[in-house]
């Protein structure tokens, strides 16, 4: 699975309090200030609040005081108003037996108004005073104690970064299995192992924190990153996504969690069981793999040899072998093989695939050996006909996809018409970036994308009509830099182009 964390916004924890209402309370609750902080010390991060604990003779008198006087009591989020005592000598009793009435080992905080004995009576209403006396209950001075572990990631952060940045802390990272992946701004950079620990110890589930170094500018789509907490040696994580799992090693491959409802939104809405897919830049598998659970038949291809290593490990642990085919070709040669390809395909299974189903037999119950074994079920299985003809292409590479689209041209000089009466469909994802303050709407942007098909295929709008592009806006990457895909019917004038 995948999941998007962000903090607190600035002082949000503060305006939901309501009982503060002054400076002076935001302050007391806040973590001690440190701006010099480079490295993260744990042990500074203490504070001790002066409070008042009431004991009761009668542990029950604690719920009924809680919900008879609310506004006597300590009503802060996160700091529990029932607390565990302490015995005179300042030991902790051992074990807390709530329905043991000889044992008394819990109070109940009165509000953070009152900080010593004597002003109880000053700030409580008569009626509470007088349910104390009553009940002869016992009133304590008592610290509380605050420490790391208390505050949230970005009250730490808050209390030790500069104040120049304050407006702007670090909000957010996308979790990929157990890597916690930043994007951090220049200006955070100096203070990326201090951020990094802390979101490393805030979250359980995270086990290295990595940093964007720069933007995705190799060849394999991959980005230069810095471990900033945590262990380094294993990058290899483990990402469930549709059903489906992927491992693969976060440092060496693409992966974007954000493309998680894209995957399933192509997969979902236009490839069909038993269709043929050709997946250009495959990745580790995020497309190919749940569409061959489908059972759609899919040429996976990806160049960078990590990808390839990981989408086999993948078809293999997700069972679709069957479906799925990985090819570690270029993009280019592979659009241009990609009839060839299908024809070795069918032609090495026999045009059949025979696919094992899974049997649900009877299971002996447990704690019964006497039962007889089950009888075994024979094996049996599904005949999948592979289809002649490619239904879909799928182009997921959107820094630079739409140059590959001339490849199409004369694609299928030398298939018989007849197989491809119906023309497979091209799903092409994009990046269409236009300038900060520039007014722009979004057919703008469509018909901008679509004059690049043209060009890229070099074909004309009698070919390709604007209105046979389907454009669905997959994210923003940027407010001037959305993702598109343009869905679209190869041509015929294309495909078969002399």
């Amino acid at each position: 699975m995948h999941r998007f964390f962000s903090w607190f916004p600035k002082y949000r924890l503060v305006r939901n309090w309501s009982t503060m209402s002054t400076q002076h309370n935001m302050y007391k609750y806040s973590p001690p200030v440190n701006r010099s902080m480079k490295e993260l010390d744990r042990s500074f991060f203490t504070k001790k609040i002066p409070l008042v604990v009431v004991k009761f003779k009668d542990p029950r008198n604690i719920s009924e005081f809680a919900k008879n006087y609310k506004e006597s009591i300590l009503r802060i989020p996160r700091i529990p108003h029932v607390i565990k005592l302490e015995y005179k000598d300042g030991h902790a009793p051992s074990k807390t037996v709530a329905c043991d009435n000889e044992l008394v080992t819990k109070g109940v905080l009165l509000t953070d108004k009152i900080t010593n004995v004597q002003d109880v009576s000053k700030v409580l209403s008569q009626g509470a005073v007088d349910y104390l006396n009553e009940k002869q209950a016992e009133l304590l001075p008592y610290e509380y104690t605050l420490d790391y572990n208390f505050w949230k990631a970005e009250e730490i952060l808050r209390s030790v970064l500069p104040e120049e940045f304050l407006d702007e802390v670090p909000t957010g990272f996308t979790i990929t299995g157990h890597v916690a992946h930043l994007n951090l701004r220049n200006e955070f950079k100096p203070y990326d192992s201090l951020i990094g620990q802390v979101i490393l110890d805030k979250n359980n589930k995270i086990e290295c924190v990595v940093d964007k170094v720069s933007s995705i500018a190799t060849q394999f789509r991959t980005f230069p990153m810095k471990v900033i907490a945590g262990d380094s040696t294993n990058l290899v994580v483990e990402q469930k996504e549709s059903d489906c799992t992927f491992r693969f090693d976060f440092s060496k491959v693409y992966w974007n969690s954000r493309l998680h409802t894209e995957h399933q939104r192509l997969v979902t809405d236009y490839f069909k069981d038993g269709e043929i897919v050709c997946d250009v830049f495959a990745g580790v598998g995020p497309f190919a793999v749940p569409a061959g659970k489908k059972p759609s038949f899919v040429l996976a291809n990806d160049l960078n040899p990590e990808s390839f290593k990981y989408l086999q490990e993948n078809i293999t642990l997700n069972k679709v072998s069957d479906f799925v085919k990985p090819f570690n070709h270029d993009g280019a040669e592979f659009i241009k093989q990609s009839a060839n390809i299908l024809d070795n395909f069918r032609e090495e299974s026999n045009g059949v695939v025979r696919h094992a189903i899974k049997l649900r037999g009877k299971k002996r119950r447990k704690g019964n050996e006497n039962e007889p074994q089950p009888k075994q079920l024979e094996q049996q299985y599904k005949e999948y006909i592979i289809p002649k003809n490619i239904s879909h292409y799928v182009m997921n590479l959107p820094d630079s996809a739409l140059t590959f689209l001339g490849n199409f041209n004369g694609v299928y000089n030398n298939i018989d018409p007849e197989i491809y009466k119906e023309m497979p469909y091209v799903h092409v994802h994009c990046f269409e970036k236009y300038e900060n303050g520039e007014e722009v709407s979004m057919e703008e942007l469509h018909k901008r994308v679509f004059n690049r098909i043209l060009k890229e295929m070099d074909c004309s709008a009698d070919i390709l009509p604007f209105e046979a592009v389907a454009f669905h806006l997959v994210r923003k990457v940027s407010p001037t830099k959305p993702m598109f895909c343009c869905s679209f019917k190869l041509p015929k004038e294309v495909a078969f182009k002399q």
